[in-house]
């Protein structure tokens, strides 16, 4: 993806007319209402590879629960590790608490505003560092989800999808396209234009308030001619068995025997291999007497 020159009067057209679109077509959603830099890190966190319909009720408990980092630090970590439920990728659980904890240790209980402070919490890497910047401090960051990197790579780039792996040419582009004020409010309009409108499989240009700035439309929109993406598999998967053996662990009040393990999951030799992976990255404790437990 090369970074072409945007002439000023499209990119203003650009920030006009989409951030108008997100003024009357943006979702309701907790995080938007209480943009607060723990509810922003703890949303960010848990819409890594989730969608937004499964992350709402775990949110909404956990922001109940645990309203301040030092509520959650407070709390062992397999707490946060039953509370997380279903939304899969649990250590996304543990790195949540491991922030809390760090954020208690060395900033006062307050969610640091600065981006090598936050790219210091476990867990959080250059896009959440960005998005907490721009959602929760109104920063100036160049905020790079799937989302917005799909929208600016057909709008800007007349292309169908970005790269697998954002690249500097797409920051380059994010970074001339930034507006100088209400930059956060932009961020956030383009990650919901390309949630709503500008999706992956069935885009609706008739919707979109740029159709008519969209190289790629105006190119006749060319397929996606770069390497093959295959979607993740799941049934019979490690992860689906890892998921079997963390339901049965989050849903017993204490240490569960071997037995109750062995008996979700008929692949004796995976089974295996995926307890001692939860044992190995701290989702699981497995105790003197052969039972198991969250930690």
């Amino acid at each position: 993806m090369s970074t072409p020159a945007i002439p000023l009067s499209d990119a203003a057209r650009l920030h006009e007319e989409v951030i108008g679109w997100f003024g009357a077509a943006a979702r309701d959603l907790p995080w938007r209402r209480d943009a607060s830099p723990w509810a922003v890190l703890v949303s960010e966190l848990m819409l890594q590879q989730t969608p937004v319909a499964r992350v709402l009720p775990v949110y909404e408990a956990w922001l109940a629960r645990w309203p301040t980092p030092a509520d959650l630090a407070a709390e062992p970590t397999g707490e946060a590790v039953r509370a997380w439920g279903r939304l899969g990728y649990p250590r996304r659980a543990l790195r949540l608490h491991a922030a809390a904890t760090a954020i208690v240790e060395r900033h006062g209980g307050q969610v640091p505003s600065g981006r090598e402070e936050l790219l210091a919490l476990p867990g959080v890497g250059d896009y959440t560092a960005a998005a907490v910047q721009s959602f929760a401090f109104g920063g100036r960051a160049v905020v790079l989800d799937t989302n917005v990197r799909r929208v600016l790579s057909r709008v800007v780039s007349g292309v169908e999808l970005p790269p697998a792996g954002v690249t500097a040419a797409e920051r380059a582009i994010a970074a001339e396209l930034l507006p100088t004020t209400d930059a956060h409010v932009w961020a956030a309009a383009t990650m919901e234009l390309g949630a709503l409108v500008c999706t992956a499989r069935s885009p609706r240009c008739d919707e979109c308030p740029v159709a008519d700035l969209c190289r790629w439309r105006a190119a006749g929109y060319p397929a996606y001619d770069g390497p093959v993406r295959r979607g993740q598999s799941w049934d019979g998967t490690d992860r689906q068995c890892r998921g079997r053996l963390m339901a049965v662990l989050r849903e017993a009040p204490g240490a569960v025997p071997k037995d109750a393990l062995d008996v979700v999951w008929p692949d004796a030799l995976q089974r295996e291999r995926c307890l001692d992976g939860l044992v190995a990255d701290g989702l699981a404790d497995a105790r003197e007497d052969g039972t198991y437990a969250l930690p």
